[in-house]
């Protein structure tokens, strides 16, 4: 049985990518052949920064997955922002990631795959983010949130989107920003609203 997990964030630059490769190194560690995929990357000059590096880690621990980074980051964009606005406003068919998924797992048993920023990112202009990660309809869906101060709100708006598109999901701090004052500005209220926490490392 293949799985697929997708990873999301509340915004960019919260610890996607290495999500990712924490995740990869997990599951690799229980014998599952791991993949890596990450449908768009805006930004690139040159080649993809964040599918290159994980393609590798992905090769180093699944020989089998022999594919290319255009196999693995099938849409590049050169201005980094939102997929709608780096592609111009032109529409981006979603078949194409669909299918390129699908190939994907004919080398691996466990997909990972990477959004781009936060789960109300456009693709289209009525497309987002949270609307691919409901078409591919993936095993669970990681949520990646930060600790800094102010990072509750965006923490339960996302939690809740989820929620409301019906998909299942489970939710990784990253331990990143204000380490020193996670304890006394944010980590009480997760504490007393949250049953169950989980940090990201």
């Amino acid at each position: 049985m293949k799985e697929i997990y997708f990873i999301t964030a509340t915004n960019t630059d919260v610890g996607k990518t290495m999500a990712c490769e924490i995740f990869l190194e997990k599951f690799a560690k229980k014998n599952k052949k791991v993949g890596y995929f990450k449908p768009i990357e805006t930004g690139v000059d040159d080649i993809p920064i964040d599918g290159s590096k994980l393609l590798t880690v992905a090769k180093k621990l699944n020989s089998n997955f022999q594919v290319t980074i255009d196999d693995v980051v099938p849409l590049q964009y050169k201005l980094p922002a939102s997929p709608f606005v780096a592609s111009g406003g032109e529409n981006i068919n979603i078949n194409i990631i669909k299918e390129k998924m699908e190939y994907l797992l004919n080398f691996c048993d466990v997909l990972i795959v990477e959004g781009a920023g936060g789960l109300m990112v456009p693709i289209n202009k009525n497309f987002f983010m949270i609307d691919l990660i409901k078409e591919l309809n993936p095993t669970n869906t990681f949520l990646i949130v930060p600790s800094n101060l102010g990072s509750i709100n965006d923490t339960l708006l996302s939690l809740n989107a989820l929620k409301f598109y019906d998909i299942k999901h489970q939710w990784y701090i990253n331990l990143y920003k204000d380490k020193e004052s996670f304890t006394t500005t944010t980590f009480p209220f997760y504490k007393a609203y949250f049953d169950k926490l989980h940090f990201l490392n």
